[in-house]
């Protein structure tokens, strides 16, 4: 057996996890947690990132001081899109943005004043949404922002942990490719992209593949740990381990966001993809993450925390289960039309009022309203997906912390009539071990990893139960996103 630390960091909480590794199973045990969250100083919005690095050193001292644990591999992944700048000595030049930030309101609209859109998405392949890399950087330059103009180095949140665990400055591919730089086709950065907009080329470092060894821990009395690139955006770990098998199949990595899409050997950049607004992201093992961005749990993280605020605790069990008793299709809303935190009882109260409904009455049926609207959303991604492949996808893999509301996979299931597999929930930390261990030679390769992930986890299936008010809720759905 071997020992794989996977430090996995959302935008809600983090986490260090043991994977134990043998020929028959992977077994995962959390060895440390500690919350996660924007801090805002007057209108903007940061990463307490130093407190994150503490963090990540406290799950090393848990798993090597603590339980004397031989280690053989370790590796970071984060959330998407969000980056560090690093000056000639090597030192952070600014404290790194959240992508909630509003610097990038109206960002978009700025820049195909210099680059069409079209001429983005031939680029990039990349999914518009004014919180991408780009637009952060673009609302830089407009700024004049000083740390822009002096960084030497630029680097994605999960690599600058890398760096500083290892001293070595590179950028890991499937995090690269959320971007909006990155040119799946070609694959390398978008130079030319950067050189319309005035942006500085040369802060790009060198990328490399998820899987990749970057060097050891030079952290005092780790015993030069190896430290691995792995699938650095949480995402394409989560990927790694969808635990498929054959057929026709697509995903949804639940968390913060959803992420749903499915998996391709090439990019697919065409006039149809840049109209529906998906996206290419890379994956392991070069494989292409088509897929789209929803706003996921994270309305319901923001309700909870804004009744916490007045008093009122909620467990997320007693959230699903105060949805599961409420009165269905009390109100819809689209969920990706919530950006900025707090708040969010309110804005959802607003949404409705604009849009003709009455507001939800209880916490249950705001709850019930947001994971029905989710489930209408994934049906119509589904229905674009499936278009766009002009092919049936039969089964939806869920995957993730979200995939343990039981409630929410059953609307899933009931909204698109399509069976749900749910699990694992630890999916995120399950392929950041596994593309660790794919790395070192420990396993042969995707196919390999996915078999042990469904010897490993159980897993939950949830068949449609179609029903006439879902397709009912459905148009009336499109009609408030017209």
């Amino acid at each position: 057996m071997k020992n794989y630390l996977a430090f996995d960091l959302g935008a809600e909480s983090g986490r260090a996890m043991l994977g134990v590794l043998s020929d028959r199973s992977l077994v995962l045990e959390e060895l440390h947690r500690f919350p996660n969250g924007p801090v805002r100083v007057f209108s903007a919005l940061y990463w307490d990132t130093l407190r994150l690095w503490q963090e990540i050193q406290n799950g090393l001292a848990v798993a090597t001081r603590d339980r004397r644990l031989e280690i053989a591999g370790m590796g970071v992944d984060t959330w998407g899109v969000d980056f560090a700048l690093i000056g000639e000595d090597g030192a952070l030049v600014d404290n790194p943005r959240h992508y909630r930030d509003p610097r990038t309101n109206g960002m978009m609209e700025k820049l195909f004043e210099r680059v069409p859109r079209a001429q983005v998405f031939d680029h990039t392949g990349i999914q518009f949404m004014q919180l991408n890399t780009l637009y952060q950087l673009y609302a830089m330059k407009l700024a004049g922002a000083p740390a822009l103009e002096t960084a030497r180095t630029f680097l994605m949140m999960p690599d600058l942990l890398n760096y500083w665990l290892t001293g070595v400055a590179k950028s890991e591919l499937t995090d690269a490719s959320t971007t909006q730089f990155y040119d799946p086709r070609r694959k390398r950065w978008s130079t030319e992209l950067f050189e319309k907009l005035g942006l500085p080329a040369g802060i790009l470092p060198e990328i490399v593949q998820p899987g990749t060894r970057l060097g050891q821990c030079v952290l005092p009395d780790l015993g030069g740990i190896p430290v691995y690139a792995t699938g650095s955006h949480d995402t394409a770990s989560a990927v790694a381990a969808v635990p498929a098998e054959t057929g026709s199949w697509c995903y949804i990595s639940s968390g913060t966001w959803s992420l749903m899409g499915v998996e391709l050997d090439e990019p697919v950049v065409n006039e149809q993809a840049l109209e529906m607004n998906l996206t290419n992201e890379i994956g392991f093992g070069g494989t292409v993450r088509f897929l789209k961005n929803i706003a996921g749990l994270w309305l319901l993280q923001e309700c909870r925390r804004a009744w916490a605020l007045e008093g009122v605790e909620y467990t997320y069990p007693e959230l699903a289960a105060l949805a599961a008793d409420a009165r269905p299709f009390a109100a819809i809303i689209d969920p990706d039309a919530f950006l900025e935190p707090g708040g969010m009882p309110a804005k959802l109260a607003a949404f409705c009022e604009a849009s003709g409904q009455k507001p939800p009455r209880t916490a249950g049926e705001y709850c019930r309203t947001i994971l029905e609207s989710l489930a209408l959303r994934y049906r119509e991604v589904l229905e674009s997906l499936e278009m766009l492949l002009s092919r049936k996808l039969d089964v939806i893999h869920i995957v993730g912390g979200g995939s343990k509301n039981a409630v929410l996979n059953q609307f899933v299931a009931d909204a698109t009539g399509k069976t749900v597999i749910a699990g694992p929930g630890e999916a995120t930390a399950a392929g950041n071990v596994l593309i660790q261990a794919i790395g070192a030679g420990d396993l042969a390769g995707l196919a390999e990893a996915r078999a042990l992930v469904r010897r490993s986890f159980p897993l939950e299936t949830f068949t449609p139960c179609p029903q006439a008010d879902w397709d009912e809720a459905y148009e009336r759905f499109r009609k408030i996103k017209t």
